[in-house]
């Protein structure tokens, strides 16, 4: 048993589960903030029993976020003893600003959102709500900023010390703001956030189209879906864009990983961007593929005729990554996001002309597409990690030689052993499938439940002001209409 494979797997495992949570958890925090906004403009108590009704989901994911969360950073210490060490000076700073700035935000406000209604003013409780999605959205800032150096170094020197006679080198912060703004942390953060975002509405239509296809919660279910849906549709949209700039980012600082996005393995000129194929790193070529010649040189150089460098001239230098599970969790990825483009345009469309509601196939289709949403970010998560490799820490190019980096073979912990990280799986395993069906259960019972209905006060608040509302309109067309008789 190879303990580099894994260790390797072994954090894929757990970081893929943790990574369930956070992005619902950020995306279902912006939909908080729409619906408590639009309960504190119209006073609609609708607005307020769907508030509450998505604050308690959004509690249990915050749950589970926090407690999976926690398992990683054990394991940087257990398995990956060599790469903190290289990386702590960076990794220190970066966790220390997300526990200081976000964390203590996002949990400080927390309770007075779950359990403030009743103790709390309206506005302050939207306050509360506002800065529980911000710390949310600010954890995500430092997270992804520690794992974008790991990509694109900035801002560093390597230094050699000593630990017991045995020499040993270590990236050490020399700007920190060059360390926060390295060459790709923002392309990956308004990647993450429309990603999380796109994830929260999904999650969010998911549970109201069911509610209308079975007839119950309607309006609250309309409320619910219409401003999800227009959360989906721009984060969709912008989700485009921010992935052509990503991907260019790539194309610069992390050549091998873009040649291995779509499967280059030959110098091209004309190079295709292609829709779907098959890898074969025997051969060397990409095998059944479909796409455009000369658009993939046209969206990186604006010249079709641009040459792509391949594979086989990057490797040596470079080194090569796992070319068919990066090809593969990419180009899924990208078909995932164009067919959410296609499906929100569609679905804007037919809510304009008032047939969204009544259009079961595709409400059918949005009760199951929060599963595509969470397969988009799982596998964007791969394509991003899995073609990085040999790198843990991915080196810089400094006067045509590698700068710094660190090997993930070379980044293990010395004392741990492969039967221990074995052991370790299926304990996780084990303890992360009892989560997961708790919180399936938990969550399944709170869908069941729904939304609390209007009390009588609310029923003769909401009732009254309709009819105020259509009385208003009444005396005013019968006021036009006198107007009209004396001419």
């Amino acid at each position: 048993m190879d303990v580099v494979l894994l260790s390797r797997l072994q954090f894929a495992f757990t970081i893929m589960f943790h990574y369930l949570f956070p992005p619902l958890t950020i995306g279902l925090g912006v939909i908080l903030v729409y619906l408590e906004g639009m309960y504190l403009r119209t006073k609609d108590p609708l607005y307020e029993n769907a508030t509450k009704f998505w604050t308690r989901i959004f509690g249990l994911n915050f749950a589970l976020g926090v407690v999976t969360g926690i398992v990683m950073e054990f394991e940087f210490g257990t398995n990956w003893a060599v790469y903190s060490r290289y990386v702590g000076d960076v990794f220190g700073s970066a966790l220390a600003a997300e526990g200081i700035f976000a964390f203590f935000l996002e949990s400080g406000f927390l309770a007075v959102l779950l359990f403030g209604w009743d103790r709390v003013g309206p506005k302050m409780h939207f306050f509360s709500t506002v800065m529980v999605a911000l710390g949310g959205i600010f954890s995500s800032v430092w997270i992804v900023i520690a794992n974008s150096w790991q990509q694109t170094p900035a801002g560093f020197v390597l230094r050699e010390h000593m630990v017991n006679g045995e020499p040993f080198m270590r990236a050490e912060i020399v700007d920190f703001w060059a360390m926060v703004f390295n060459p790709s942390s923002v392309h990956r953060l308004v990647h993450v956030w429309l990603g999380a975002f796109i994830v929260g509405a999904f999650f969010v239509m998911s549970i109201s189209a069911w509610y209308l296809l079975k007839g119950k919660h309607e309006e609250f279910a309309k409320r619910s879906f219409r401003g999800a849906l227009l959360m989906a549709t721009f984060s969709s949209l912008a989700q485009l864009v921010s992935g052509d700039l990503q991907v260019k980012m790539v194309a610069e600082h992390q050549p091998a990983k873009f040649a291995a996005f779509e499967g280059i393995y030959e110098n091209e000129t004309y190079a295709t961007l292609n829709f779907f194929g098959w890898p074969d790193e025997e051969e060397r070529k990409l095998k059944y593929a479909f796409g455009i010649p000369g658009s993939l040189s046209f969206m990186l150089y604006g010249d079709p005729a641009a040459e792509v460098t391949g594979l086989n001239e990057l490797e040596p230098t470079w080194g090569e990554p796992p070319v068919w599970l990066t090809f593969q969790a990419y180009h899924l990825m990208v078909a995932i996001g164009m067919l959410f483009i296609a499906v929100t345009l569609y679905s804007c469309y037919l809510l304009w002309r008032g047939k969204l509601y009544t259009t079961r196939w595709l409400l059918w289709f949005y009760v199951f597409a929060f599963g595509l949403a969470i397969i988009a970010n799982e596998v964007g998560w791969v394509a991003a990690e899995v073609g990085r490799q040999p790198w843990i820490v991915y080196p810089t190019m400094v006067n045509g030689e590698l700068h710094g980096g660190l090997r993930t073979s070379d980044a293990v912990s010395e004392a741990v052993k492969a039967e221990q990280v074995l052991g370790s799986i299926i304990m996780f395993g084990v303890v992360y499938l009892l989560l997961f069906v708790l919180w399936v259960v938990i969550l399944n019972h709170k869908i069941q439940a729904g939304p609390e209905p209007l009390t009588d006060e609310q029923k003769a608040e909401h009732t009254g002001k309709g009819f105020l509302d259509a009385a208003a309109k009444l005396v005013g067309h019968k006021a036009t209409m006198t107007e009209a008789e004396k001419e």
